[in-house]
C-alpha cells in the first residue's frame, strides 16, 4: 500500500487497468474453458443416435452440450435432408455467429497491454517535471530529500505500467490461442459431419424428415 501511495493518482489508474483486464481474463478463461468439448466422442454420440433416425433426439443433445460446436453440428441436423451445400451453409453461418461469442471482451486486454505502459511513462513524466519543479524552488541548495518523492513516483509508475501490460500481454496471446483451438475443433466437425451426413444418405439410412 506504501508503494502505491507513493506512485500517486496515475498508480491508481493503473491498477485500474490491471483489474479490469484480470476480470476479463478469469471470466474469458472460464467460458472458454466450459466451450471447449471432446467434440470426437461427441460427435460418437450423436451419430449413433442418428443411426437409430431419431433426429429430435440428436438435435436435443446439441441443446444440452455447452460450447460452439455443439451448436454448429444443430444446425447441419437441423437441415439433414438437405443438399450437401445447404447443410454446408448452414454451418457456415452458425460457425461465423459463433466467432464474435468467443471473441468478445478479449479485446480488452489488448487494450490495457498497450495503454498500461503509456499510463506508467505518464505517470514517470509527471515525476520527472515535479523534480524539476522543486529544483527550480529549491535552487541552488538543492537536497536529495526534496527530490526522492517525486523521482520514486516516476519510477513506480513505470514500473507498474509494465507490471500490468507484460502479464496482460501473455493473458490475451494465451486466450487468442483458445480461441484458435476452437475453431480449429469447429472446422474438424463440420468436415466430420458433413462425410457422415453424405455417407447415411449413400447408403440410405439417414434419418427421416
Amino acid at each position: 500500500m506504501h508503494w502505491i501511495r507513493l506512485g500517486g493518482p496515475v498508480m491508481w489508474l493503473i491498477l485500474g487497468t490491471g483489474l479490469a483486464g484480470a476480470i476479463v481474463f478469469v471470466e474469458r478463461l472460464f467460458h472458454l474453458h466450459r466451450a471447449q468439448i471432446h467434440w470426437q466422442d461427441f460427435l460418437g454420440g450423436i451419430f449413433n443416435v442418428m443411426k437409430r433416425r431419431n433426429v429430435v433426439e440428436a438435435v436435443s443433445l446439441c441443446e444440452e452440450t455447452p460450447g460452439p460446436v455443439a451448436r454448429l453440428v444443430r444446425a447441419a441436423l437441423l437441415h439433414h435432408d438437405e443438399d450437401r451445400e445447404v447443410i454446408r451453409r448452414a454451418m457456415v453461418e452458425a460457425g461465423t455467429a459463433e466467432i464474435p461469442r468467443l471473441e468478445r471482451r478479449i479485446g480488452v486486454l489488448a487494450v490495457v497491454t498497450r495503454i498500461a505502459p503509456l499510463l506508467g511513462l505518464f505517470g514517470t513524466v509527471l515525476g520527472l517535471i515535479e523534480a524539476l519543479l522543486r529544483m527550480e524552488e529549491r535552487a541552488p541548495l538543492v537536497h536529495s530529500g526534496d527530490l526522492s518523492g517525486a523521482l520514486w513516483r516516476a519510477l513506480l509508475c513505470t514500473a507498474a505500467g509494465l507490471m500490468v501490460a507484460i502479464p496482460s500481454f501473455a493473458a490475451y496471446n494465451f486466450l487468442v490461442g483458445r480461441v484458435e483451438s476452437l475453431l480449429l475443433d469447429m472446422e474438424q466437425a463440420a468436415g466430420e459431419v458433413l462425410a457422415q451426413l453424405a455417407q447415411s444418405r449413400a447408403r440410405g439410412t439417414g434419418a427421416a424428415p
